[in-house]
């Protein structure tokens, strides 16, 4: 086991975990506070890294990508104080650190842990039901609905038409962005079938984010509706397992293989062989050469 305090948070690796536990620090971020302890698996690390500085120095780790839903709505775009995955260390701990370091990277070294991307959440989102007050609304989610409600200083167009409510199953993506300089932030939903045009100051499902105190709780919000989404990678694996079922390139006017295929497509369907989303993404590839 190897472990390490500081005002800043507690790290313990295990040998098949990392717990990560903020600090009580006030430079601790109001994200991290909110967030808690956090439980990372190690078949979930892509790798660690310790920078030593004059002051102080900076525990840094690198998750796999599609492997946590906060770093996938949030597309890496969390501020220090509020990144759950970096830790700072005063400068009579860098030996410690070091240790720790070495510990996890002889585990990942050990148990073959891959660094490529992975096509299913390793951590879980944030519990619900939570709700989150900032910007020109409020973000409530309860695990099947986002509910999105204005205040006073959301701009008519976007509140006349009163709270907006949108269920799981009509959401296709959820982002988180901070605000920078002079661009405001947002939190954002992508409804099925529909593109986002106008900026999130008028748009119904998005909420507006100024810069404050707590912009950064948001991404809770975004965290949680993105944990229980299709993940990202899924569709890309469906698409390599149905790969090798799909018809080479037909010659033109050979249409009767193709048909051919399709009927042997339908037959491992009805017999188990490709689930309904397998079956869907083979067809269409079929259809497309006819």
């Amino acid at each position: 086991m190897a472990e390490i305090l500081q005002k800043d948070g507690t790290w313990i690796f295990d040998g098949d975990a990392l717990r990560l536990t903020p600090g009580r620090d006030r430079n601790v971020g109001l994200l991290r506070r909110e967030l808690g302890e956090l439980v990372v698996p190690l078949r979930a690390l892509a790798g660690v890294s310790f920078e030593q500085g004059k002051r102080a120095g900076r525990l840094r780790l690198r998750l796999r990508d599609g492997a946590d839903p906060l770093l996938q709505a949030t597309g890496g775009r969390l501020a220090e104080p509020h990144d759950p995955y970096q830790l700072l260390v005063e400068s009579d701990r860098y030996g410690v650190a070091e240790y720790l370091v070495d510990e996890v990277r002889r585990a990942l070294l050990l148990d073959e842990v891959p660094s490529d991307p992975v096509d299913s959440y390793l951590l879980p989102g944030p519990p619900v039901p939570l709700s989150v007050s900032a910007g020109d609304g409020t973000a409530s989610f309860d695990g099947e609905t986002v509910r999105l409600e204005w205040n006073w200083k959301t701009e008519e167009a976007k509140s006349s038409a009163g709270p907006r409510t949108l269920a799981l199953a009509d959401i296709e993506g959820v982002e988180w962005q901070p605000a920078v300089g002079l661009e405001n932030g947002a939190l954002r939903f992508r409804p099925r079938h529909k593109s986002a045009t106008a900026p999130p100051k008028y748009d119904p499902n998005a909420v507006e984010l100024w810069g404050f105190r707590r912009d950064p709780l948001m991404a809770l919000v975004a965290a949680a509706v993105q944990a229980r989404l299709p993940h990202p990678g899924a569709a890309a694996a469906a698409a390599d397992a149905v790969r090798p079922l799909l018809p080479a390139p037909a010659a033109e006017g050979d249409h009767d293989a193709l048909l051919r295929r399709l009927r042997e497509l339908g037959g491992l369907h009805r017999d188990g062989v490709l689930t309904d989303d397998e079956f869907a993404l083979a067809k269409q590839a079929v259809l497309k050469r006819l």
